[in-house]
């Protein structure tokens, strides 16, 4: 195991739901982390999420009777610019790689939403909801419209220099499925050390990967990237590399519930962590006790024996445990 998380324990990672209540919107923290590297693992990870995942959108339009974005449709409210940056805010689930056109045929009068859209099963609309334009009584609108798959930001012009063909209307495509990314990174502490972080970020998706998926997607497409450096090779000095596959990993919000039936594994986390009384710690200490996994093996008969450990000192530890999930071993297992 690296020095630092001798000292400190292994990093916690947690989650919990956003203000949306679903799991397209989520808050994510990890801690303790040794100085530094909230920003780093913070800036690494927005951008991945940002600019490098997958999604699908709209990328043209061709309207009938329609040959440039510039024409009135006879009977529409809208104008075919605002019908094109409204069908720019339909979000799309698409499964395959490949491109495929949908198609909207509608008569007036009537106020047309995304869920008009007639698509195949491939195609799931996400905001059925949203307003693409209004038909007049007497008007009528037959369009068909491409949805590609791709990543980041292609605007209208990069896609017209490609492939021009009259009547057929590039639209500005916004694959990113990820709608907001922050972080921030917080001061922290274990026992003595107090320059250590945390790191918050907030992960809101359009709605076709959970934020779950987006972490998990940013992370692995990192790691890809970090494995040209070498990570198929001998560690340099093996002794000293980081061991976080025993890492603990919970939901947020089971964090300090003892009623949760789930107790955090925190069996290697130095005991500075529970923030006890000096009395209470240095007495744990100078028994021989130094993680929790010790301390959770101890019964009570155990620690009372313990030289400096009064009935005081018993109940903070069961009460600071208790927080965590966690209880002293049961006098029948002795």
């Amino acid at each position: 195991m690296h020095i630092i998380q001798e000292e400190i324990g292994l990093p916690i990672f947690s989650s919990q739901k956003g203000s949306t209540g679903d799991d397209s919107h989520k808050v994510f923290s990890i801690a303790p982390l040794p100085p530094g590297y909230g920003m780093t693992l913070g800036n690494a990870l927005r951008r991945a999420l940002l600019g490098s995942l997958p999604g699908a959108a709209a990328s043209s339009v061709r309207i009938q009777g329609v040959q440039h974005e510039y024409t009135a449709i006879k009977g529409v409210t809208e104008s075919v610019v605002d019908i094109m940056l409204n069908l720019k805010q339909v979000r799309f689930r698409k499964h395959a790689k490949d491109s495929e056109v949908i198609t909207l045929d509608v008569k007036g009068p009537k106020d047309v939403p995304a869920a008009d859209l007639k698509v195949s099963s491939d195609i799931e609309v996400l905001n059925p909801d949203l307003h693409l334009f209004t038909v007049e009584k007497g008007g009528s609108v037959t369009m068909e419209i491409t949805v590609d798959k791709g990543v980041g930001y292609i605007p209208a012009s990069e896609n017209n220099k490609k492939r021009h063909e009259p009547g057929l209307m590039y639209i500005d495509a916004v694959y990113s499925p990820v709608e907001r990314v922050r972080f921030d990174v917080e001061p922290t502490r274990v026992g003595q050390r107090t320059n250590l972080e945390k790191l918050v970020l907030e992960v809101k998706t359009t709605g076709s990967l959970t934020a779950d998926e987006a972490v998990r997607f940013a992370s692995q497409l990192l790691q890809s990237y970090f494995g040209y450096f070498g990570s198929d090779q001998k560690p340099v000095e093996p002794e000293f590399m980081a061991d976080f596959s025993r890492a603990a990993v919970q939901p947020m919000e089971d964090v300090g519930s003892a009623s949760s039936g789930a107790p955090v594994k925190e069996s290697y986390t130095p005991i500075e962590i529970l923030n006890l009384s000096p009395r209470t710690l240095n007495a744990l200490i100078n028994a021989g006790v130094g993680s929790i996994e010790q301390l959770t093996k101890c019964t009570e008969s155990i620690l009372s024996n313990f030289r400096g450990f009064g009935a005081k000192a018993l109940d903070e530890v069961k009460a600071t445990l208790a927080t965590r999930g966690l209880t002293l071993s049961d006098e029948s297992e002795e």
